[in-house]
């Protein structure tokens, strides 16, 4: 499902089919900043402009409010699954259960948020909190929302983290600093790297979504430029092994020698060598506008779903044996742009794709799309 908060309220809406956008609920209240929907069902978390420190559970089949609870500061971004739900302050976290509300844990004193990144695992069983743990290095917190407790730190990037998401089984953490030219995966239980992505080397990229196919299969990117990548997390192959006589001759010689220089090459240039590059991609028709890529099915076939600030939904086709260029499907408009005006609480952002597509689409359209695990 796709959630759409605008300065009237917010819609929500069902992608059953490419060519089918279904609006199914609009609330026409107050300016929403933020709306999360667990899943497909009833409950709703909001937040408003004119109450940004107030969180409001609600019941939107039944139009009621379940509760609602106040922090001691804005509230940058809500996530939720079905056994948590989480607030995100600047420099606190507050662990909520979420079949009674309550407060179970709060993270005080967290490096400073001002972008409210963090991420929440959709499954109950590796129920994971991750968050930045530094704002000058790129450093992930994985915290076990379940049982309470810290579970690692990965160093995962030597500037500040620009973007995290879960896969589906919460076992791999994919991350992206701001910097924005490389991309990693790594072993949750473990902080072991596993994946490592070269999204390119043009400057000044901010990235802005991350976000993993249902069987983790595939890895989408999103920036503010115009291209989105996906890549293919495919198991490293190993390099059969030669007897000791394959390697005599001269093409054995050079062989050798090749490997052995490059050894001494400084760990910079060996390290691109090693990066994965894009599978696929897809050239968007805008550049410079929050936006947000999921991967997701839809009638048991693989899709490509990117949301605009600007209040489009585009889905692209995604080859999932050859990769390349990405075809569009389908443009879809979530609603009536032009009656949404410009109004910044605060310039930041939070992803959370693990479930697809997410999250707050800037100051014009705050969005997210939640497929079902």
């Amino acid at each position: 499902s796709l959630a759409v908060g605008t300065k009237s309220g917010y819609r929500l809406f069902s992608l059953n089919s490419v060519d089918n956008l279904e609006q199914i609920y609009q609330d026409d209240t107050e300016d929403i900043c933020i709306v999360e929907r667990l899943f497909s069902s009833s409950l709703v978390a909001v937040v408003s402009l004119a109450s940004p420190r107030k969180l409001k559970v609600c019941h939107f089949k039944k139009g009621t409010e379940i509760c609602n609870y106040s922090y001691s500061n804005t509230i940058l971004a809500v996530k939720l699954n079905r056994a948590r739900l989480v607030v995100c302050l600047e420099e606190s976290l507050y662990i909520h259960n979420i079949r009674d509300m309550k407060v179970l844990h709060t993270i005080r004193d967290t490096p400073p948020n001002l972008t409210g990144l963090c991420t929440l695992s959709t499954n109950s069983d590796n129920c994971f909190l991750a968050y930045p743990g530094s704002n000058t290095i790129g450093e992930v917190q994985i915290f076990d929302a379940i049982n309470l407790h810290a579970k690692t730190m990965i160093p995962a990037h030597d500037s500040p983290l620009a973007a995290l998401a879960f896969s589906l089984s919460g076992t791999k953490v994919a991350t992206a600093s701001e910097k924005g030219t490389v991309i990693r995966v790594f072993q949750v239980h473990d902080g072991s790297k596993l994946y490592e992505f070269r999204r390119g080397v043009k400057r000044c990229v901010s990235i802005a979504s991350l976000a993993f196919s249902m069987d983790s299969q595939f890895l989408c990117c999103s920036s503010n430029t115009e291209t989105v990548h996906i890549f293919k997390l495919e198991e490293p192959k190993e390099a059969p092994r030669q007897a000791p006589e394959e390697v005599q001759g001269w093409m054995g010689y050079l062989t050798k020698a090749v490997s052995v220089s490059a050894n001494y090459l400084p760990s910079q240039v060996t390290d691109v060598f090693n990066q994965g590059r894009a599978f696929a991609s897809v050239h968007l028709p805008f550049q410079g506008l929050r936006n947000v890529c999921a991967i997701t099915t839809i009638q048991k076939v693989l899709r490509l779903l990117v949301a605009s600030a600007d209040g489009y939904l585009y889905v692209y086709n995604l080859d999932t044996a050859e990769g390349g260029d990405c075809t569009l499907l389908k443009q879809h408009r979530k609603g009536p742009v032009h009656k949404v005006e410009t109004r910044k609480l605060r310039d930041y952002k939070t992803f959370d794709l693990d479930r697809s597509l997410s999250d707050m689409l800037g100051s014009k359209f705050r969005t997210r799309v939640l497929a079902e695990p």
